[in-house]
């Protein structure tokens, strides 16, 4: 497992890449744009996709709402080490 500090946060690299591609995916198939997504959230997803953030468990239990699924089954759809 690769973890590292960055500003006060503990990264890990498998964890994000598996949200951001899971929230992708999502947002897929939905049919939304990012900027979409940013207009109705306020959330930059491009930058949760693309792994470049660590988003909260509050952003990502926003997303879930956004999504209309459950914490639960977002976690069950990631496919991470």
């Amino acid at each position: 497992m690769n973890l590292t500090l960055e500003m006060g946060q503990i990264r890990n690299d498998a964890l994000l890449k598996a949200i951001g591609i899971a929230f992708k995916v999502l947002r897929e198939e939905k049919v939304l744009t990012q900027e979409e997504v940013y207009n109705d959230t306020g959330v930059h997803i491009g930058r949760i996709e693309t792994a470049q953030s660590n988003p909260t468990i509050s952003t990502i239990h926003s997303l879930c709402m956004y999504y209309g699924i459950s914490l639960e089954n977002f976690f069950e759809r990631l496919n991470w080490d």
